[in-house]
């Protein structure tokens, strides 16, 4: 599971939330979260496919007998320079909308009901690059575009009953970022993305866990938002 992941469960936790915690491959990790929070579950789950989106939502509700909230933050990529138009194929493609679009969609549909039931809400974490036409390969900044448009076309749908919103990180402190490039790579990213943006700094994991958080819990009058927690650089001219 991302870091992200681990610190929205956590901060949830805090809050008093009861967590079920999706993980498909680092089991391990999932029940040391699951064991640093006050109530939750770890399932794995390929969200990729519907049986197992399915499989998720039952399993809350098997535990706790409703569903809340949806935080939508199963992803994947492949680094390839935007130019490089030979580095990706259509299965490329493909492999990356089926997680990072197909996945959220049919996780609310799986949940959908009961989140009406409850009045819940649905927070996709989606990047940054949907809006800059950036981040680690065309095919990932067009799927996170596409999940953007899902959030509007989703607030729309599930309403009144259901808020729908996204959240769009810049650059964040992750062991992702660490691994992709290396961590004397990845601090001369943070170093450079701090200086671009105008509040100076980049985003760690609690940072966007919080704005889930709000997003959840707090923002009775908010749907169909792209919340940008990325210091300010969807608004800095390019350079």
């Amino acid at each position: 599971m991302s870091a992200i992941s681990a610190a929205t469960a956590l901060e949830l936790s805090k809050r008093g939330w009861s967590v079920l915690i999706n993980y498909s491959k680092s089991e391990a990790q999932a029940n040391k979260v699951a064991a640093q929070c006050k109530d939750a579950t770890a399932v794995q789950a390929d969200v990729a496919e519907d049986a197992q989106c399915r499989k998720l939502a039952q399993a809350a509700l098997d535990q706790w007998g409703r569903i809340d909230a949806l935080v939508n933050n199963a992803g994947t990529t492949k680094y390839v320079k935007h130019a490089d138009l030979d580095g990706l194929s259509a299965d490329d493609f493909l492999r990356i909308y089926r997680l990072n679009v197909v996945g959220p969609f049919q996780m609310v549909r799986a949940c959908a009901a009961a989140l009406k039931a409850n009045r819940g809400a649905v927070v996709n974490v989606s990047s940054v690059a949907s809006q800059l036409g950036t981040g680690s390969s065309l095919a990932y900044a067009a799927s996170k575009s596409a999940l953007n448009a899902m959030t509007y076309s989703l607030a729309r749908s599930l309403g009144p009953e259901v808020r729908v919103n996204a959240v769009c990180p810049g650059y964040v402190d992750t062991p992702w970022q660490h691994n992709a490039l290396g961590l004397e790579k990845a601090k001369q990213a943070a170093e450079r993305y701090s200086a671009m943006v105008p509040l100076k700094d980049y985003a760690r994991p609690g940072d966007v866990a919080d704005a889930i958080a709000w997003l959840l819990e707090g923002a009775r009058m908010v749907t169909g938002e792209i919340l940008f927690v990325d210091g300010g650089l969807h608004a800095t001219p390019p350079r």
